[in-house]
C-alpha cells in the first residue's frame, strides 16, 4: 500500500467496506457465463472509461419523486472525486431499484413475525415490522416532509451541504420519524449504496466496475491466487460475471 492511499480516507474506507461485501449481492437471477470465458488469458490493463449516470434507466419501483432522493443521496454518501465515479456514476439507484423487486426487498427471505422487541441487542436479530420496500418508502417520504418543513424543499432540491448535514442527522438518529427509525432508514440506504457501488454488474450497479476498479479488486476471475502474497497491485484488469472487462 503506498502512502498515498494511507492519506486517502475515501480509498481507504472503500477499501475496508470491500472486505464486508459478496461480489454477488442479494439478487437472484441466472449468471450466465461458463467458467472458461472467466478464465481467458488476462489483458493489460487499460485505464478505464469513466461511468455516466444510467440515463436511460427506467424505475419499476420507485416513483419519480422517490428517485430523485434515491439519486441525490447516494451521490452524496459516495461521491464522485478525483479517484474516480461515485456510487451515482456506478449505477447504485438502478441497483436499488432493482433489489426492491425480489424476494429481499419483500421480506420473502426472513421471518417477519412478532414478538418486535424495542431497542433489542444486535443478537437478536432484526426487529422491525418492516421490509425493505416500506422502509425506503416511509423513509423517502419522512425525509422529504422533514425537509419541506424546514427548508422549503425536498431532499433532491437541497444543495449539497444540506443534504450532507441530513444525512447526518437521519445516521445518529437525531431526525425522529413516526412510522419508521431514521436510523433503520440511513442504515439500509447506506448498506445498499455500497453494495450496489461494489455488485458484479450482472445486478445493476457497479458499472464498468469502477468499484473494483478504485480498490484494485479481480472481480468474478476464475484464479487470482499467484497474486495474494505479493503485496503488489494486481495488474490485471476486473472481470465481471458475464465476462466483460474494466
Amino acid at each position: 500500500m503506498s502512502e498515498q492511499d494511507h492519506d486517502n480516507p475515501r480509498r481507504d474506507f472503500l477499501r475496508k467496506t470491500l472486505t464486508l461485501i459478496p461480489v454477488v449481492t442479494v439478487a437472484s437471477t441466472g449468471l450466465g457465463m461458463g467458467v472458461g470465458e472467466l478464465m481467458a488469458a488476462p489483458e493489460k490493463p487499460a485505464a478505464p472509461a469513466p461511468a455516466k449516470p444510467a440515463q436511460d434507466y427506467q424505475p419499476t419501483y420507485f416513483t419519480a419523486e422517490e428517485w430523485a432522493f434515491v439519486n441525490a443521496a447516494v451521490a452524496r454518501l459516495i461521491p464522485a472525486d478525483d479517484l474516480g465515479p461515485g456510487a451515482l456514476e456506478a449505477g447504485a439507484p438502478e441497483f436499488i431499484d432493482r433489489q426492491m423487486n425480489t424476494a429481499y426487498a419483500s421480506g420473502a427471505l426472513w421471518f417477519m413475525q412478532g414478538p418486535f422487541v424495542a431497542d433489542a441487542p444486535p443478537e437478536m436479530g432484526y426487529q422491525l415490522k418492516l421490509v425493505p420496500r416500506e422502509i425506503y418508502r416511509l423513509g423517502i417520504a419522512a425525509t422529504d416532509a422533514w425537509c419541506q418543513k424546514q427548508a422549503g424543499k425536498v431532499f433532491a432540491q437541497l444543495d449539497t451541504a444540506a443534504q450532507e448535514s441530513v444525512l447526518t442527522k437521519l445516521e445518529s438518529g437525531e431526525i425522529q420519524f413516526d412510522d419508521v427509525p431514521s436510523k433503520s432508514f440511513f442504515a439500509l440506504l447506506i448498506q445498499n449504496t455500497k453494495e450496489g457501488f461494489f455488485s458484479d454488474p450482472v445486478h445493476g450497479g457497479n458499472k464498468g466496475m469502477v468499484g473494483w476498479t478504485l480498490v484494485g479488486f479481480p472481480g468474478a476471475r476464475a484464479d487470482f491466487m499467484d497474486w495474494v502474497e505479493r503485496n503488489e497491485a494486481y495488474p490485471f484488469p476486473a472481470v465481471s460475471i458475464r465476462g466483460e472487462r474494466a
